[in-house]
């Protein structure tokens, strides 16, 4: 193929951040193509946990109902020592909470959410969605983008939103900062049919497993008919130059010493893929004249506070609301940096300390934690107010979607 395009808006990626900047970017009358690498659009995993700040731009975006159609509310947040067993404290997801923070907390499958998504963007006359579209080159002359696929496909964008994902290819055009970082963690995770759960959980929680650099992850998705499993460890064997560190006699070495419930969740827990975790540090500025960054591409971060997906959604309104609202591509650029790239960092920041927070090694600081966390209230929303809470005004304000 040899064919050139001219758009005005191009997305590259297809995943969860850049079907909803599209989306969102749509239902303000802009033209937008959204470009992905492989052959159709789907994501890969399992599980997904979207507190209230999600669910608040989903709102925004007109796909919360069918997306919540999908999902299973919580009805609380249990962290278990995995250890011994016992319960350390708990959020509590009911009433008060969805009162402090307008939305409920949602668990679901990540491929029940790109998929509403999806639908909603091949039903908008304003998307085009181009599959098998591999970014090789990027030139940025300034007042245009011109990017060249590996079918030999030319584009010459406008605007250019890289929402690639962890290895971004757009990114390198902002800050080629090398690599990301790896945690020399790595994660075993899958769902079961939920008949296989039996008693060892209940469908109404989340499931916080902690131990010694280690923890386990449980809840239910897809309307209650799977449950989520996510096992997480440090591996011993970590080589920068390898991919043989993070195996699946490692994952039972760590695991061999926890509670009955924890060995029996191993046990259903698939060893056929590893995925190791990587973040990056925060980056002060994420564009370049016509060209900007979103979701991963732009703070990659670690699952340790469940914000990934969350962060993204809440770039995609930002990144509409800015090209709305300014006709100069570079003034809606500062706008939705200025809006986004602080709260970001403190999430990224935020999620690496609290992994190491949740792995703590034995101890007096293990032991203090376990002495903090029996103390706390599971009303206690103080702590999480500034991440949950944030853009309730903006919700309010419908006519700007």
């Amino acid at each position: 193929m040899n064919a050139e395009r001219s758009v005005k808006v191009l997305i590259a990626g297809g995943g969860i951040g850049g079907l909803a900047a599209a989306l969102a970017l749509a239902r303000r009358g802009k033209h937008v193509t959204v470009i992905e690498k492989a052959l159709e659009f789907g994501e890969i995993g399992a599980g997904l946990q979207l507190a209230p700040n999600a669910s608040r731009m989903l709102d925004r975006l007109g796909v919360l109902d069918r997306i919540a159609a999908n999902a299973v509310f919580p009805t609380e947040i249990a962290w278990m020592d995995a250890l011994s067993g016992e319960r350390l404290t708990s959020l509590d997801l009911g009433p008060r909470f969805i009162e402090r923070f307008d939305y409920p907390y949602m668990v679901m499958h990540r491929s029940d959410l790109l998929t509403s998504l999806l639908d909603a963007c091949r039903a908008n006359m304003h998307i085009t969605l181009e599959t098998s579209k591999e970014l090789i080159a990027i030139d940025d002359s300034g007042d245009a983008v011109h990017l060249r696929m590996a079918d030999g496909t030319r584009y010459h964008a406008g605007v250019l939103v890289g929402a690639d994902g962890l290895w971004s290819t757009v990114r390198k055009a902002i800050a080629d900062d090398g690599d990301p970082i790896c945690s020399e963690y790595v994660a075993y995770r899958g769902a079961i049919p939920i008949e296989q759960m039996s008693a060892r959980a209940g469908l109404e929680s989340v499931l916080l497993w902690t131990g010694p650099r280690m923890h386990l992850v449980q809840y239910p998705v897809r309307r209650g008919e799977l449950y989520n499993q996510v096992a997480v460890f440090k591996s011993s064997r970590y080589r920068a130059d390898s991919e043989k560190w993070g195996a699946a006699d490692e994952l039972a070495k760590h695991f061999a010493g926890t509670a009955k419930p924890v060995r029996a969740a191993l046990a259903d827990i698939k060893r056929n893929r590893r995925w190791p975790m990587f973040d990056r540090l925060p980056i002060s500025t994420w564009s370049r004249n016509r060209i900007t960054l979103l979701g991963d591409a732009a703070h990659p971060m670690l699952q340790y506070i469940a914000q990934g997906a969350s962060q993204a959604l809440e770039d995609a309104l930002a990144l509409a609301d800015a090209l709305a609202d300014y006709n100069d591509v570079s003034a809606a650029f500062r706008a939705y940096e200025h809006a986004r790239c602080v709260r970001t960092a403190r999430v990224q920041t935020t999620a690496r300390a609290f992994g190491e927070y949740k792995h703590l090694e034995l101890g007096a600081a293990f032991e203090a934690r376990k002495e903090r966390l029996r103390a706390r209230s599971a009303d206690d929303f103080n702590e999480i107010a500034w991440l949950y809470g944030e853009g309730r005004a903006q919700a309010a304000d419908a006519s700007r979607s």
